[in-house]
């Protein structure tokens, strides 16, 4: 049974999420502030957190930050706050999804499905690649660089993965969007732009001469490789 830890300091909301999630066969964890949730978190290795922006003491950014230090456990914003300036700070900060107050139960539960799918999808491989110093483990999903591990977020690692597995071609964000966030993604495009920043900056120790992430203005991103 996996884990979803639900971190809203409205302890009526908490309660509508957390039965809504365990009807759909899931254990929850509940937190009501950002001190509790970072102890949780590290109790009980989550599949997945369900993070409020807006809570007591430290905010839901803060948590997200210092998740994203240690982790690429999958996080989904919830906010009362729907304007595209606080979507896009969420995204860039590493947030899987991001799901607007008031909800639908039900479009919490697809949304958790989504997420726990794309994250889990990135395992289905048993081998290994490798680009001179950037090697890229698809048994462990473990990101290295000269044996020193990167931390990715599970959808950034998916979007890594579907450019190595196509070196040297271009593709559009619209064939991003399909082949990696999947047809139920109803986000902006760009959540491609924001993730393809912090791959670059999490591979900024990738050397230039043996390969690069490349923008072709107009025409999309290509994953190069010069050196194997």
């Amino acid at each position: 049974m996996k884990t979803i830890l639900v971190v809203e300091d409205e302890q009526t909301i908490s309660r509508v999420l957390a039965v809504y999630l365990q009807h759909a066969g899931y254990h929850v964890v509940q937190a009501y502030d950002g001190d509790e949730a970072l102890r949780l978190f590290h109790e009980n290795c989550p599949n997945l957190v369900l993070l409020d922006v807006m809570l007591t003491g430290k905010d839901g950014w803060s948590i997200l930050e210092d998740i994203r230090k240690i982790s690429a456990c999958p996080v989904i914003m919830l906010t009362a706050l729907g304007d595209i300036d606080y979507r896009l700070r969420g995204l860039n900060q590493g947030a899987d999804d991001y799901i607007t107050k008031p909800f639908v139960g039900e479009e919490v539960i697809a949304r958790v499905h989504a997420v726990l799918r794309r994250s889990a999808n990135v395992l289905d491989t048993d081998n290994s690649k490798q680009f001179g110093s950037l090697k890229i483990n698809l048994d462990s999903h473990g990101v290295t660089i000269n044996g020193k591990e990167v931390i990715l977020t599970p959808k950034d690692l998916s979007l890594l993965i579907f450019l190595t597995e196509r070196p040297n071609r271009t593709f559009t964000r619209d064939n991003l969007i399909e082949s990696v966030w999947g047809m139920d993604y109803e986000g902006s495009d760009r959540a491609v732009d924001l993730a393809i920043k912090r791959i670059r900056q999490a591979l900024s120790k990738w050397p230039a001469s043996q390969g690069e992430i490349r923008t072709h203005r107009g025409l999309g991103y290509q994953f190069c490789v010069y050196e194997k």
